[in-house]
């Protein structure tokens, strides 16, 4: 028995997966009634919050954010709960001042979360200190993620010398967060081992199916000493989205490796999630263009999120047939701003600049704002300098930083508060405002709306009629 290394494994049902397959349009309703059977499975961890769930919860599904973190938690009794957050931009776009940044992470944890996993779209790790710190100051399990990408740059040397850092930063462990699926397993073999041997903390790998090597790359990866592998239950996994947890499970069964999760268990909840997979696909919400193999992303390292967003784009510049020549465009931007990962918000800046440079007919001739701030440091280092010539056609003699983009935003809580005091009901509705606030503003009119309706204490009894 000395020689056994069960793999553990996150569930990343109530995020990853319905965010990658079906624009993150789950309920909280449609999550409740399964969270206790998930939560008798011995996942390593449920994530279920962050990325773009808090913004499409708002949005799209004029829900609280908060309240499903709470109400997740009240039937998640054993399984500790796990959110992705976008280091100093929080879950939003840009950099927030570090009393904002705190806060939430405070606030994350009060409400429920045991695990934040915190990344940065450049590797740059002067985003990451804040919201370590915090996590670590509130007893949360703070896990860095390095934004895994292919280039000249990025050397096993690179990697090893970031997880040392990341390690030294305080981080309690390590996720290689591979989010367009570029890691081959052979690769994989080569990069856990050599990360293993160089810290002490845990080594999580995250991956999507997009390229279609992912269940391989797990495997070797297992194989190689990694801790923990994200999967998703089999309705909403594949394509876009990670590998099937029953495919993963049964696979090391039997082995060291072996999970010792109940099949049965997870064919149950199997079960409660493939009707709203049907009813996805019969909407239209579940594109099955999301569930194929894409080869594209090996070959334009162009996530498989990223490629709905092109060719939406096209299509309503009515350049549709302009697809290939974008795709081939996008790692030569890539290279221009510094060989950047391309993960939200770098893949979007990379991306539309990309279209921008072929329908425009010439290479930055318009130039977005995004690819300015990007160029002019204001999202942070990029891990090779950005192409000289590109740089002084886009942003001219405009000063570049090179400090840390958050140095130069001020602490904001107390402005945010000031801005939407009439609309706070709980102390998170400040920060949900912080991150989006005409989205935020809009919702807490839905909501006060809402309560008015169903208040009792000012309905008209007499003739029984309520306010609107």
């Amino acid at each position: 028995m000395s020689d056994m290394k069960p793999v553990q494994i996150t569930e990343t049902i109530l995020r990853d997966a319905h965010q990658s397959l079906i624009a993150t349009r789950m309920s909280t309703e449609q999550m409740l009634p399964i969270v206790e059977k998930l939560d008798q499975v011995g996942y390593h961890s449920l994530e279920c919050w962050g990325g773009a769930t808090f913004d499409a919860s708002l949005r799209f599904l004029h829900e609280d954010p908060w309240e499903r973190l709470r109400k997740i938690k009240d039937k998640a009794k054993k399984t500790p709960l796990q959110m992705l957050f976008r280091g100093q931009n929080i879950l939003g776009y840009r950099p927030y001042g570090d009393d904002v940044v705190e806060y939430f992470v405070q606030k994350s944890i009060a409400n429920g979360i045991d695990i934040i996993r915190i990344f940065d779209c450049l590797n740059d790790l002067r985003n990451l200190q804040t919201a370590v710190k915090a996590a670590n100051k509130e007893n949360g399990h703070a896990q860095v993620a390095l934004s895994y990408t292919l280039g000249d740059a990025y050397t096993l040397e690179y990697w090893t010398t970031m997880a040392k850092n990341i390690e030294e930063m305080g981080a309690n462990s390590i996720c290689i967060k591979d989010m367009a699926g570029l890691l081959l397993p052979y690769k994989a073999t080569e990069l856990v081992k050599a990360l293993k041997e160089t810290v002490k903390i845990p080594i999580q790998l995250h991956t999507h199916y997009t390229s279609g090597v992912a269940s391989m790359t797990y495997l070797k990866a297992v194989e190689a000493g990694v801790d923990v592998i994200d999967c998703a239950m089999s309705p909403f996994a594949l394509g876009t989205s990670q590998p099937a947890t029953e495919v993963m499970v049964e696979t090391f069964k039997g082995t060291p490796y072996d999970t010792g999760y109940d099949q049965k268990l997870l064919a149950e909840i199997a079960d409660y999630f493939r009707p709203m997979r049907d009813e996805a696909l019969e909407s239209g919400l579940l594109n099955p263009k999301n569930l194929g193999v894409n080869i594209k992303t090996l070959l334009y390292q162009v996530p498989g999120g990223m490629l709905s967003n092109l060719t939406s784009q096209l299509k309503d510049l009515g350049a549709s047939d302009k697809y290939y020549e974008v795709l081939e465009e996008v790692p030569r931007v890539r290279k221009d701003f510094g060989e950047c990962p391309l993960v939200t918000p770098s893949s979007q800046i990379v991306g539309t600049q990309a279209v921008m440079n072929v329908v425009g007919g010439e290479r930055y001739k318009m130039v977005t704002k995004e690819s300015k701030d990007l160029l002019s440091g204001h999202y942070g280092k990029t891990v090779k300098p950005f192409n000289p010539e590109v740089q002084k056609k886009c942003i001219g003699d405009a000063e570049v930083i090179t400090c840390r983009p958050a140095d130069l935003v001020p602490n904001e809580l107390e402005t945010l508060e000031s801005e939407m005091k009439q609309y706070e009901e709980q102390p998170e509705d400040v920060l949900t405002y912080a991150l989006f606030p005409q989205v935020a503003t809009d919702f807490f009119k839905y909501r006060d709306a809402q309560q008015k309706k169903m208040d009792a204490t000012v309905a008209d009894t007499e003739n029984g009629a309520y306010p609107v």
